[in-house]
């Protein structure tokens, strides 16, 4: 068998960034809450609940690089759009999560603070595309 081996990157594209990494705060901490909302749900046996949070999540972490990668505002609106629908999907299975006593109340509470903030920035990122 041959292996294969991947070049590294040259040293000058390691610092390039894309489009989704220039909206860092939105980008990041859809990142930061998908990986929290991973972690809650490990222990969760409500394959429904846990299956939703999970799509949502990534979803909106997706969503978010995918507008970023657009080059209209119709479709940057599109996708930041979704992203925020996900995010609102999944700050509700997070009150469920915390109703229904299926994980820790503040680490729901955490995850669900990030999910607000990502759904204030990129309602505000539409407002400026409009």
């Amino acid at each position: 068998m041959h292996e294969t081996t991947v070049a590294p990157a040259p040293e000058a594209n390691r610092d390039v960034r894309l489009d989704a990494e220039k909206l860092d705060d939105a980008y990041r901490i859809a990142v930061e809450s998908q990986t929290l909302s991973s972690s809650l749900l490990s222990g969760c046996n409500r394959r429904v609940l846990r299956d939703q949070l999970e799509r949502g999540s990534v979803s909106a972490v997706l969503n978010i690089a995918k507008g970023a990668g657009r080059r209209s505002r119709a479709d940057k609106r599109r996708f930041y759009s979704t992203a925020r629908g996900s995010a609102t999907e999944c700050a509700a299975a997070l009150d469920l999560l915390v109703a229904r006593r299926l994980a820790p109340t503040a680490e729901c509470r955490k995850a669900r603070g990030l999910v607000v903030r990502i759904v204030q920035m990129l309602t505000k990122l539409d407002r400026s595309l409009a």
